[in-house]
């Protein structure tokens, strides 16, 4: 198992909480870079949003593909994942920065590829925002083109969304970052079985998780395409006592609907295919960390490792309040006790 965590972009990944005790300043961000390193962690997802989506529109929130090359410039081991949008960037571009990045941190970058949600959001930055399948379709095309880049002496490409004419991009990495990817949506899942290298999942029980698992292994496998990695997101709670987790589980559980904090709520749901509902109780933490099931003792959350492990998973994507302090925590007792 590996264990990475989400980068705290936003300040907290709590909606009922407005002070988690983090910060979006760089020291904070640099030092936790680096001690996540000592800890056992071995990759960071630095999410890509320009809103503050947990506490509020107005809230601040650092961007992803400035914030990596200082993280990649302070640390030595720690794999980034990047989010990247298609509708907000151009493949090209992308492929450029990305083969930057790898002469920075040579074989540390691996992408994961977001067909976003948000049309507000999008509204308000003036990028294009297209309908569900169509939000695929340009993901498509994208990657195809960013892989082209990447690998390919000189490119050319006329497709329905980029044109490109003998492009050449120089230096290349040795090895193109690996793509990551999530979606439930059957267009999503089409997508993902054909150009992805690994399946990101939020938050479900290993059950579940299991039948998701060998859905997209059997799709990957009719497409004569090497297996995909998979991964799955869980916010922890990690206490003494299984009574102490639960007690914290309430806390932040305390729903105080303010306006700021819940207004993207609707537009998540009004812009996802789901294959199951997400309750606004369950909305309080990002990502439906909850289903995780990552709360109580650190045997209990080790024995629910196991089985997400069991279930073909072979990262998790966690999150932490307050951020330095419970991963210190889980690192001492998780990760260093875990088979």
């Amino acid at each position: 198992m590996r264990f990475g965590y989400w980068m705290p972009i936003f300040g907290g990944w709590l909606r009922n909480v407005p002070d988690e005790g983090m910060s979006i300043a760089w020291p904070y961000i640099r030092d936790l870079a680096a001690d996540s390193e000592r800890l056992g962690f071995e990759l960071t997802l630095i999410a890509e949003l320009n809103l503050n989506d947990i506490k509020g529109h107005r809230a601040p929130s650092l961007d992803c593909w400035t914030l990596a090359p200082a993280v990649a410039a302070v640390t030595s081991e720690l794999e980034l994942m990047l989010a990247v949008r298609p509708n907000y960037h151009s493949p090209s571009l992308t492929a450029k920065a990305l083969s930057t990045l790898d002469t920075i941190a040579p074989g540390r970058v691996s992408l994961n590829v977001v067909s976003s949600w948000w049309r507000d959001e999008a509204t308000q930055y003036g990028a294009p925002f297209d309908v569900h399948d169509a939000r695929y379709a340009r993901t498509d095309e994208w990657l195809a083109v960013t892989s082209s880049l990447l690998r390919s002496d000189t490119v050319t490409h006329d497709g329905p969304l980029y044109q490109l004419s003998g492009t050449i991009l120089e230096p290349k990495p040795a090895v193109p970052p690996p793509v990551y990817m999530g979606g439930e949506s059957p267009k999503a899942k089409e997508v993902i079985a054909a150009r992805a290298d690994g399946y990101l999942m939020h938050g479900d029980p290993p059950e579940v998780i299991e039948a998701k698992v060998c859905d997209l292994s059997t799709r990957r496998a009719a497409l004569g395409l090497p297996p995909l990695v998979f991964g799955v997101s869980g916010y922890v709670i990690c206490r003494e006592t299984e009574a102490a987790a639960q007690a914290e589980l309430s806390r932040i559980l305390d729903v105080k609907s303010s306006p700021e904090a819940y207004a993207s709520y609707q537009d998540f749901l009004a812009g996802s295919q789901l294959e199951s509902q997400v309750s606004l109780e369950e909305y309080s933490v990002s990502n439906r960390g909850l289903r995780s099931g990552l709360i109580g003792t650190p045997e209990q959350i080790i024995d629910r490792l196991a089985a997400y492990e069991r279930a073909g998973i072979s990262l998790v994507l966690l999150q932490f309040s307050p951020q330095r302090e419970e991963m210190a925590r889980f690192a001492e007792t998780v990760i260093s006790q875990y088979p």
